[in-house]
């Protein structure tokens, strides 16, 4: 598999302020690849070496297999896309979309046919005459994204584009860009926030904090088999237990042993993390593997689902995601109930 995009040791320095810290990862060509993390977690600083906007002060950077570290921006076969877009107001959608293809002095004929396939791509056909200012902001988000690509570059990248779209447009942008990159085949790299944007669209997310990359893997790997309590908590949410493993079991405070799938573990202490939506609540529960008694202390309606605070018999409290399947199951505030998990949905992590 060829190797689009590839840094070696990347450290990155502002004065005293480590902003990246021995950052190490592979993109293959064709793959969309998120960088996924907190504010001030490293991640567009990241991006901003890979386009060389900002040098590293220790490692290398390869794009193509060859070395950019030292190669200027407008000497890389890359595109960007800014959270503020940067579309030119005082262009109509075909001079933005054409625009790097006439620096290039493409003919005519050719500029135009292009211009044609991206908007075809986009499914925007017939917008060539409309002023950016008479777009909505999903098809300017789609401008900006069509304009980066039809320069071909051997890598997109993309600093959360969507971060401006109420959350409506963001999700229906998601799958949309998602789309676009699989048509067209060309390496993204997009940078967000929203691990609901980097699940839906990735192919491998990279969850990165404090400078670092914490784990790289598939959106069902990060999520399903966190590596540490940040990346559990961060990737949707966990309920965080400490406990004490032994031979398959997890001892927690005050609560006895909770039974986990766990193999190939040494004794002590351990992090216990039980996804919400895996967690079963009732009155009445069997046939689990772990059952406790609870309180609901909080109930959040929410449509589809339903959001409950339980507190345990050790004074824990742990959140349940519960599907509205049928009308009328809804418990209240203070009723006595069962919460139950299968040893399979309990990750273990050690300490």
């Amino acid at each position: 598999m060829k190797i689009d995009v590839e840094l070696k040791n990347v450290t990155k320095k502002f004065g005293d302020v480590v902003a990246v810290d021995n950052v190490s990862f592979k993109v293959k060509k064709g793959e969309f690849f998120s960088l996924l993390g907190p504010s001030g977690c490293g991640k567009t600083t990241t991006l901003r070496i890979i386009t060389g906007f900002e040098k590293p002060t220790e490692g290398e950077v390869y794009i193509g297999e060859k070395v950019m570290t030292d190669v200027p921006p407008f000497k890389r076969p890359t595109n960007i896309v800014f959270q503020n877009l940067a579309l030119f107001p005082h262009l109509n959608v075909y001079d933005n979309i054409s625009f790097g293809l006439k620096i290039k002095k493409l003919p005519k004929d050719a500029i135009q046919k292009k211009v044609e396939e991206m908007l075809n791509l986009v499914r925007l056909s017939g917008y060539e005459k409309r002023r950016i200012r008479q777009l909505s902001g999903g098809e300017q988000q789609r401008i900006a994204i069509v304009r980066a690509l039809v320069n071909e570059p051997t890598v997109l990248l993309l600093d959360e584009p969507l971060g401006p779209l109420d959350l409506k447009l963001r999700e229906e942008m998601a799958v949309e860009l998602k789309r676009i990159q699989r048509e067209v085949g060309t390496t993204f790299i997009y940078v967000t926030h929203d691990q609901g944007e980097a699940i839906t669209m990735s192919n491998r997310i990279a969850v990165m904090d404090y400078g670092k990359i914490l784990q790289i893997g598939s959106p069902d790997e990060v999520y399903e088999h966190p590596n540490t309590e940040f990346v559990a908590e961060f990737i949707g949410r966990s309920n965080v237990v400490k406990g004490q493993y032994k031979d398959g079991v997890v001892e927690v405070n005050d609560l006895g042993g909770m039974i986990v799938g766990a193999q190939n573990f040494d004794s002590g202490p351990v992090l216990a993390c039980i996804k919400p939506e895996k967690i079963f609540v009732g009155k009445k529960l069997d046939s689990l593997d772990n059952i406790f008694n609870a309180e609901i202390k909080e109930v959040y309606y929410q449509g589809p689902i339903t959001q409950y605070r339980a507190l345990l018999e050790n004074n824990s409290v742990i959140s349940i995601i519960s599907a509205n399947i049928r009308a009328g199951e809804l418990f209240k505030s203070g009723d006595k109930v069962k919460v139950a998990w299968n040893k399979e949905n309990v990750v273990v992590i050690k300490t």
